[in-house]
């Protein structure tokens, strides 16, 4: 088994990466926010963070999220969320032995991807990223055309203008 090694940092702002499964033209997650939404404010209310950034997107999710002082656990708000999600799901996609044998459902990627953001300059990039994803992907040609992200927020309060990330015109080939 390989080692993961994770970064615990109490009271720290983190970026995540969470798929699906099943990634290739599944929709699950878009097509199911409200069930999202509510499983992410479950938790919150039992295990409280702060959301900086988050961007939902067909087939995973990208976050940017401050636990409180203190606090390191990620790993039990996560696993919160995509079992209330999958709960709220009905059953029927196909599952592996390994995951039949587990009891797990075939909804989620065991694993995400998680980078404890550093400094101001980290943290700007990260919600960067996550914010400019749609359009990496095709989904939209503007940022702002994409419902389901905290971008808008971020308009309303001045920290983007409304036309940031209008495509990916003049991105050097290659740059993610």
């Amino acid at each position: 088994m390989p080692d993961y090694r994770r970064l615990w940092h109490p009271g720290g702002t983190y970026f995540f990466t969470v798929n699906l499964l099943c990634r290739h033209d599944n929709d699950l997650l878009v097509r199911h926010i409200d069930v999202l939404r509510q499983a992410v404010r479950d938790v919150r209310q039992r295990h409280p963070f702060h959301i900086h950034g988050w961007v939902v997107l067909p087939d995973h999710l990208h976050c940017v999220i401050e636990l409180p002082a203190g606090d390191s656990d990620f790993a039990t708000r996560w696993f919160l969320i995509k079992a209330g999600f999958s709960r709220m799901m009905p059953r029927g996609e196909g599952r592996s032995a390994s995951r039949r044998r587990r009891g797990e459902r075939g909804i989620w990627q065991r694993r995400y991807w998680e980078h404890l953001i550093r400094d101001e300059a980290d943290y700007r990039a990260h919600l960067d990223y996550a914010h400019i994803n749609p359009v990496k992907h095709g989904l939209v040609s503007r940022v702002a055309d994409w419902p389901y992200s905290t971008f808008h927020h971020w308009v309303e309060r001045g920290v983007y203008p409304v036309d940031w990330g209008g495509g990916l015109e003049g991105r050097v080939d290659g740059e993610d």
